[in-house]
């Protein structure tokens, strides 16, 4: 790392340990010992967000076999020279598209995920962690939590950039304007009271796993619920789930612990170029949209089971039973199955503590 990066990266840590000092008050992580909740830690955090562009249908899903060192050098090649590469790229394009939302369109809409993923998602994550590590009598937990956070950050965008060679402002807006600000927002207790105790925002990431003998990443993606509860009712609140999808629907609390929400919307297919230029290697990406559904099953908002349905994508069906659903004695695994669009089963098996699961091809 250069001398500039290390340098704003102790600062990125040193105010988000400043900004979280003492014991924060827990309103992400609870401990539950049942459903998506069982499954947050550190190392699940990183391979989540780190990896979450394999999702797609055209990247590669083997981790070995990206181009690492060619993803970093680009990175902060453009980390180090940020105005250049956005006088390339356009600073009207840059503010109009990376930060301030002009367009619903999706090939000017690259905002779209600094807010919800980086800002929000990402936000709750870095409080969700702190949290995390206090609940365990780790000292500095803000500290910790901002490393796990920086290297989430740098992974995911180390990755994203792949092979390409060239300017790439995404990762000058993400790194430098809305991670940050993610922290600095979330450190705030209202924020973070308003974001848990009104919106029921929770981490519900899938049961991500290896298939080592394909040496493949299977069922990863990180993602985010909201449930608002309708003026006049107790029962019925207006739900969003979200990651490289979102699904929109309601949600119906069947008791005072348990729900169950339906939801329809778009998810992410491809990651594409748009506006490419002759002679110029600037970057700018958007995503192919198709549909999709699901039916989540949830205790005390942590998410215990999950089926989704897309039809056009690679993996068509997409269940999730979490640990604590299914239980044999004292053994409580959690279950994945997908079914690709060959009618093809990938099987996935979650053991209580372990980071990751195992999956295998039928």
């Amino acid at each position: 790392m250069t001398h500039n990066g290390l340098k704003w990266g102790l600062l990125f840590s040193l105010a988000a340990a400043v900004l979280h000092a003492g014991q924060p008050d827990r309103y992400f992580y609870k401990g539950l010992p049942y459903g998506s909740q069982s499954l947050v830690n550190p190392v699940t955090m990183i391979l989540h967000g780190g990896y979450g562009i394999l999702a797609m249908e055209n990247r590669p899903h083997k981790p070995l076999d990206l181009p690492y060192e060619a993803g970093w050098e680009n990175l902060w090649d453009n980390l180090l020279h940020p105005f250049d590469a956005i006088d390339a790229y356009g600073w009207v394009n840059f503010i109009s598209g990376e930060l301030i939302p002009f367009s619903i369109h999706s090939k000017h809409a690259q905002y779209w995920p600094n807010y919800t993923m980086h800002l929000f998602g990402g936000g709750m994550s870095s409080r969700m962690m702190t949290e995390w590590f206090a609940c365990r009598q780790i000292p500095h937990p803000a500290l910790f939590s901002a490393a796990t956070m920086a290297v989430y950050h740098l992974l995911n965008e180390t990755v994203e950039n792949g092979e390409f060679r060239g300017y790439n402002v995404d990762p000058i807006a993400d790194l430098y304007i809305f991670d940050p600000l993610s922290i600095v927002l979330f450190s705030n207790d209202k924020v973070a009271r308003f974001f848990s105790e009104t919106l029921n925002y929770a981490d519900w990431s899938y049961q991500l796993a290896f298939d080592f003998g394909r040496g493949t990443i299977e069922n990863n993606g990180q993602n985010f619920s909201l449930k608002w509860r309708l003026p006049g009712s107790q029962r019925w609140h207006l739900f969003y789930n979200y990651g490289n999808h979102g699904e929109g629907g309601f949600s119906y609390k069947i008791d005072q612990e348990r729900a169950i929400s339906l939801g329809a919307g778009l998810v992410a297919k491809n990651l594409v170029g748009v506006d490419d230029r002759e002679g110029e290697k600037v970057r700018s990406l958007t995503t192919n949209l198709v549909t999709t559904a699901g039916l989540f099953y949830d205790r005390n908002n942590s998410l215990m089971a999950s089926l989704l349905y897309a039809g056009k994508l690679r993996s068509k069906v997409r269940l999730n039973l979490y640990p604590g659903l299914i239980r044999i004695g004292s053994f409580s695994p959690g279950l994945f199955a997908l079914v690709d669009r060959d009618n093809r089963w990938t099987l996935g098996l979650q053991l209580h503590k372990v980071p990751f699961g195992f999956a295998h091809r039928m």
